[in-house]
This record gives C-alpha cells, structure tokens and sequence, in this order.
C-alpha cells in the first residue's frame, strides 16, 4: 500500500506565515468579547499549536489590550513533562509574561480522557482563582476537523457535529480557522522552539490514530478531506443556532433560563409532531448545556404527553427534568447553600444560583409583597434555605402561613424550593424572595433601612 503522504496536505507560502498576526486580530476581533473583559489566561501546552496562540495574543497585545497570564497543566504521564514545563515557563518569561504551572501526577497509566477532564478542571479552578475573565485555547483547524470525524463515528446527532465553538462562556478558540501547518510556519520564522509530545502520534489514542493514520489515507483520495469535514460542522452548527433561534419565537413556548436549568411551556410540545417535538425538547436541554440523546428525548416526550406532573426522570451527567404546573424543567441540583449572614454596610455576595446585593437606603412606602427587593429594620440579616415547619405572617394577610404552602401557591418547581431564598430577622421569617414580604421588620417610609435584592443569577 502506497504511504500516505504528511496531513494536512496544503503548506502555507511564508508571505501567508507573515499575514497571520492580522488574520488573527480579525478572529479575535470576531469572539466580540465583553469590553469589561481585562486578564485572560492563555493554555499553553509547549506543543507548536499554543506556543503560536502564546505569540499571537502577544504579538496583537496593543489592539486587544488584555493582560495575558500564561497556564500550563503538568499531567505527570510523560517522563520529560517537568522539563516541558520549565521550557514553558522560560518561554512565557521570554515574553514577559507571568505562569501559572499545575502538577496533576496522573501517572503513566492514564487515559486520553481523564487527562483531558482533569486538564479542564484545572484550568477553570485556575482561572476564577486567577480572576482572569476566559481561558484561551489552542484548536485550529485540523483539531475541529478530527473532531468532526471523531463524533460522526461515535454515532453522534446533527448538533454534535457542529464541533467547537469558537466562543462557548468562557473559553475562547481563536485559531479554528487556522491550519496546523501555517501555525508551525510562523513558529519556525520566528525561531521559536516547541516540544513535539510522542502522545500525538501514539495510534492507541482515537484522536492521534485518525491524524496519523486514516486521514491520511483518505486525503490520497479526498486531499481536501480536512475542509470538508470542517463544512460539516459549520453546516451543523447553523442548524443548530437555528433551532436555538426558534426557541424564542415557536408560539406559547415561553423558554425561562436560570443558572444550571431551562423551563418550557408544556402545552403546546404535547401537540407537536413527535419527531419536531424530539428535536426542540434536544435544542431546550442543549441551551442549558444539557446533552440529550434521542433515546432519552423520547422518555421525556412520553413524560409529557403522560401529563404527570412532579414526576422527575435522570438524563445522566446530573441533569434531570421535571413536569410541574405545566412546564417542563431541565436542571441540575446543586447542593442547600449554607446560611449566609448579611455584614453591616453595602455589599454582593453568591448565594448558590442567586446573587444577593445589600445597602443601606431610605425605604419606600409599603408596595407589593412579590417583589425581588424589600426593605427591613434591624441588623443581622440572615439568608438561608426553608426548613420543615417554616412560617412567617404575610404582609397584609391574616394568620402565618407556611412558606412550603406560599412556595407552592408561586408556582416554584419542588426541584428549586430547597434553596430558594430566605430572609431571616430576629430568627422570624421576613421575606420569601420574590414571592411573599412578611408584615415584621417593616420601616417607615424614608427610615434608613437594610435593602436587600435578589436575583437569579
């Protein structure tokens, strides 16, 4: 058999190697990242790829203007891997620029897949403790290609063939319309030195068995193979923001987003066609970062179309979705916060899903008992989730209800009511956040008082 020849096929003209600085201003330029954003923090394995992103984000540091904070994940797999992350370092000091470095020991038996996890893991810890704003990372081209290829033999939908986004939350993947070989070229002219990892061509891992050895192959047929499979995945995530799109505008579906969930209506999917049912029920999930597959998207449909509401299923990976007061809930429980105590002075704070704010301002006269922001007299303010038994007398009303009752007469889905907001006086119930104002702790109109807002966050 004829060997095939090096992959990608098409090496770049140095006159293209010297474009690159401007292609890629143009490609960040593109993510329209949030003007706030100042620090970001650039994965740098040592490996050509992202010691070319490295040079790139320093090379345009006066148009993007961001402070640059070089990570390095040492797996502890390869015997040299200390070494590479010296040279990792040297290379960021070159620059002037600062490094992180994160020794994770996996040892030399671990797999493609726990590496990858654990690398993640690392880099987002890194990156909040860091208060850098998004983490960098180095997939070109030929990366999204493999990708691609790779999801089309595990079996994968239409909305898993989209690949990598070049922007999805925090992490940033500038280089996808670049080649793995022009970002080698202009390493080379600049005389930079990179670690080639022997992992990368280890046919035992799927990803290097497809680079080193079947594509190849296939491009002596097909020498284009590699933008083919990329005009796949552009043409799958079209069909995919399309259905993310549609979300919005399909009649009476009315999609609600919090942290970690998504609610529709459930009405008027009940009515769909079963297959336009599967495939908006799929796109709701995706948007809250759920990934359903066919087999479960038809549980769900059947729990809707059951109509039994408070029923909950497992979707895996943490997710579940509930049916309640006619809506369809996809979420992921994440524990009761702990009870916050509210300082003296102004202040925000994270409070599980919820962000809470607090100052000090002169109160309104007594308005709605539903809002999301109240007024108290009285210092030591606690937030905290319901317990059995709670009760707290309603503003206007007559009697103390239970808060269970008033969380249920809202209309709040079971799944949220264990660490929906509280507020706390005097160890009386003042303020069920957005739902009920207790009559206790009540200022006068313009009497300096604690105002306390809450929001999903």
């Amino acid at each position: 058999m004829e060997s095939p020849p090096p992959y990608p096929l098409a090496v770049p003209t140095p006159a293209s190697s010297g474009e690159l600085p401007s292609r890629f201003l143009a490609a960040w330029q593109s993510l329209a990242c949030p003007a706030s954003w100042r620090r970001v923090l650039v994965a740098v394995s040592g490996g050509p790829d992202s010691l070319a992103l490295l040079h790139l984000l320093h090379d345009t540091r006066t148009s993007h203007r961001l402070e640059l904070l070089v990570a390095h994940v040492d797996h502890g797999i390869h015997p040299d891997s200390a070494s590479v992350a010296q040279r990792v370092v040297d290379a960021a000091g070159s620059l002037g620029l600062p490094v992180v470095v994160g020794r994770l020991g996996l040892g030399a038996g671990a797999s493609e897949t726990r590496a990858r996890v654990a690398r993640h893991d690392w880099l987002e810890r890194t990156r909040r403790g860091e208060a850098a704003d998004a983490i960098v990372l180095a997939h070109h081209h030929d990366d999204q290609a493999e990708t691609v290829l790779l999801r089309v033999l595990a079996g994968s939908g239409p909305a898993g063939l989209a690949g990598m986004l070049p922007r999805r939350g925090t992490r940033l993947r500038p280089l996808l319309g670049f080649r793995r070989a022009e970002l080698g070229a202009y390493l080379a002219g600049r005389g930079v030195a990179s670690w080639a990892d022997p992992a990368n061509d280890d046919p035992a891992h799927q990803r290097s068995w497809l680079r080193t050895e079947v594509l190849p192959h296939i491009a002596l047929a097909v020498p284009n193979v590699a933008d083919r499979l990329v005009r796949v995945g552009e043409q799958a995530a079209r069909n995919r923001r399309a259905w993310d799109a549609a979300l919005s505008v399909l009649p009476g579906l009315d999609p609600r987003l919090g942290s970690h969930r998504i609610s529709v209506a459930g009405l008027p999917l009940a009515g769909y066609d079963s297959d336009l049912a599967l495939a908006v029920l799929q796109a709701v999930a995706r948007r809250a970062g759920c990934v359903l597959g066919t087999k479960r998207a038809r549980r769900v449909l059947g729990l809707l179309k059951a109509g039994e509401s408070g029923r909950v299923l497992e979707l895996g990976a943490g997710w579940r979705v509930e049916l309640a007061f006619g809506r369809l809930c996809f979420y992921r429980p994440e524990p009761v916060p702990l009870p916050l105590v509210i300082g003296p002075g102004s202040g925000e704070v994270r409070w599980g899903a919820w962000v809470v704010r607090w100052t000090r301002a002169p109160a309104p006269p007594p308005g709605r008992r539903d809002g999301w922001v109240a007024w108290f007299i009285g210092e030591g303010a606690v937030v905290r989730g319901p317990s059995a038994g709670d009760r707290l007398k309603p503003l206007g009303g007559a009697g103390r209800r239970l808060v269970a009752r008033c969380l249920q007469d809202a209309r709040i889905e079971r799944s949220r009511r264990a660490a929906w907001p509280i507020i706390e006086l005097d160890g009386e119930i003042q303020w069920v956040a957005g739902v009920c104002r207790g009559e206790g702790a009540m200022p006068g109109p313009a009497e300096d008082a604690l105002r306390i807002e809450v929001s999903d966050g």
